[in-house]
């Protein structure tokens, strides 16, 4: 674990004093899972199950917030088992799926998803042809329900084929009104009503938390680590946390708290769980 700056070990402690109030936003691939060629192919961190019912007897309540859709996250770790253990040991977990436009909890058993946006058809319709002219025919596309992932890692030159895709596929988005998310070998194309941020401003305010975490690996959790920040500034203590790699390297400048991908985020949670007086 690594902290940016002074002001970070400041952030960090303010956390830690309020710990029993504060919520903790994880994201899924690369943060709590590992990245892995196959998306259908992830899975939880070996050690995920046992660190977060531990972390749920420091903590107010902890939120996947991924771009997964719900019930893959759910399955990818075991989490309808994993929650109620949670629940037992005092805290309340969460999934957001797509960005924050489903929502599962261990308390309902349930997934609540609102309709796919508008244009997200024709979208698709048109894609494959797209791909193919910037020569990505071979790219992998899947489909989420409420929006669909490019990925190129499988291909020979992932990141020449993203290059290449992500100008036609973002001008595609743009004609059917959709936002474009960029990734790790990866362009997700989605409504613009909803991202990460929004997604964690509304647990902290539903949990009335006193602190707030967030741990993010990706250009998608930008908008994550920018609500951390605003809502510190107006007085809730907060901390951001990067799970680090060579893939992806952006968040780094935006973190308080750099750790070396899902291993580190184990250990940071880790130290969370046995802060001394939770």
């Amino acid at each position: 674990m690594r902290l940016t700056s002074a002001d970070a070990r400041a952030h960090l402690d303010a956390v830690l004093a309020v710990l029993a109030e504060t919520v903790v936003g994880l994201d899924f691939d690369g943060t709590l899972a590992p990245v892995v060629d196959d998306p259908a192919a992830a899975r939880i961190h070996d050690d995920a199950p046992a660190v977060l019912a531990d972390l749920a007897e420091a903590v107010r309540a902890v939120g996947i917030i991924t771009g997964r859709p719900a019930r893959q996250a759910v399955a990818m770790g075991d989490l309808d088992t994993l929650g109620p253990v949670m629940h037992e040991r005092g805290a309340e977990l969460f999934v957001l799926g797509q960005y924050g436009n489903e929502r599962w909890s261990a308390g309902s058993s349930r997934i609540v998803s609102p309709r796919p946006p508008a244009g997200l058809a024709s979208f698709e319709r048109e894609l494959p042809a797209v791909l193919a002219a910037a020569d990505a025919a071979d790219a992998f596309i899947e489909h989420k329900g409420l929006a669909v992932a490019v990925h190129t890692r499988r291909m020979s030159d992932p990141e020449a084929a993203l290059a290449r895709v992500s100008g036609p596929v973002g001008d595609l988005a743009a004609r059917h009104g959709l936002d474009v998310e960029p990734g790790r070998n990866v362009i997700e194309v989605r409504s613009s009503a909803m991202h990460k941020g929004i997604a964690l401003r509304t647990l902290v305010e539903e949990q009335g938390a006193g602190g707030v975490v967030f741990v993010g690996d990706d250009l998608g959790d930008v908008e994550a680590f920018e609500a951390v920040r605003e809502l510190r500034t107006a007085g809730l203590p907060g901390v951001t946390v990067c799970s680090a790699s060579e893939e992806q390297p952006a968040l780094v400048d935006l973190a308080d708290v750099v750790v070396d991908g899902p291993d580190g985020v184990m250990d940071f949670l880790r130290t969370l769980a046995s802060t001394p007086g939770r």
